[in-house]
């Protein structure tokens, strides 16, 4: 859905559009993570906070996409917007859930070149989940 989107804003290509209006929808119609047939989240890793995302999924990701897309304040969305204001510390800050990657130094494979930090909070994860709160109120009160 973000590729699409972004190859749409940087080619103006109407295909690119549509099928990122199509996949938004797709993703609305699940409330950002959960099935249709239970409303259980479709797989636990959806409702875990991580920072990169690199290609994996999650509810911020999917939000911070909408937001790009100016549809962060779509009724679908609240589920996932809920789910993002409950994982919020006291003092207005969030953290990772979980990652993806490997501190430098590690054996295997997704070594990252830099220590994305195992910290209390999350600074990108902070800064995405304040974007995505602002977009969702700006379009609700326009």
């Amino acid at each position: 859905m973000w590729g699409l989107r972004e190859f749409w804003r940087v080619t103006g290509d109407e295909d690119a559009r549509r099928s990122a209006d199509r996949t938004a929808e797709l993703f609305l119609e699940h409330r950002l993570f959960r099935r249709l047939s239970t409303g259980e989240p479709i797989h636990p890793s959806f409702t875990v906070l991580h920072y990169p995302a690199y290609w994996h999924y999650d509810v911020l990701e999917a939000l911070v996409v909408l937001a790009r897309m100016g549809r962060a304040g779509d009724p679908r969305a609240r589920d996932a917007i809920e789910l993002l204001e409950l994982r919020r510390l006291e003092h207005g800050r969030w953290r990772a859930g979980g990652r993806w990657w490997k501190p430098p130094g590690s054996v295997g494979s997704n070594v990252e070149v830099v220590d994305w930090g195992h910290s209390a909070t999350s600074e990108m994860i902070t800064l995405n989940a304040l974007r995505v709160l602002r977009a969702g109120q700006a379009l609700q009160s326009a």
